[in-house]
């Protein structure tokens, strides 16, 4: 049975900093790309950061410089440090596998509020 257990969530200031965990199981984890997805009440879900099995990244414009994403296979796990929070970034995040299949987390809350 896959699982994506995503951690790290909740109420940060704006300015500060929040680190995001997505451990997985079930799956081969280094043969798959890791994403964050977010998706804000009223938006659809968008990318935030993606990790590829070879460790390349890629960021939406809107988090480049302030995110960083990265994976630990050892630990099935991959990781969004999350930096210069801004109210606009409050959103459930969601963590994804693409591989073989695609797999989804079930989500964790962010909210940046002063």
């Amino acid at each position: 049975q896959v699982q994506l257990v995503e951690s790290g969530g909740g109420l940060a200031q704006p300015g500060g900093s929040l680190r995001l965990s997505c451990a997985a199981s079930g799956i081969i984890f280094m043969i798959y790309d890791m994403g964050w997805y977010r998706q804000a009440p009223g938006k659809q879900r968008a990318l935030v950061a993606v990790i590829s099995k070879g460790g390349s990244t890629n960021y939406a414009d809107s988090v480049k410089g302030r995110f960083t994403i990265s994976r630990d296979n050892a630990k099935n796990t991959v990781y969004l440090q999350m930096n210069s929070l801004k109210p606009e970034d409050t959103a459930v995040y969601y963590c994804n596998a693409d591989g073989r299949r695609e797999y989804w987390g079930q989500g964790t809350q962010v909210t940046v509020s002063s």
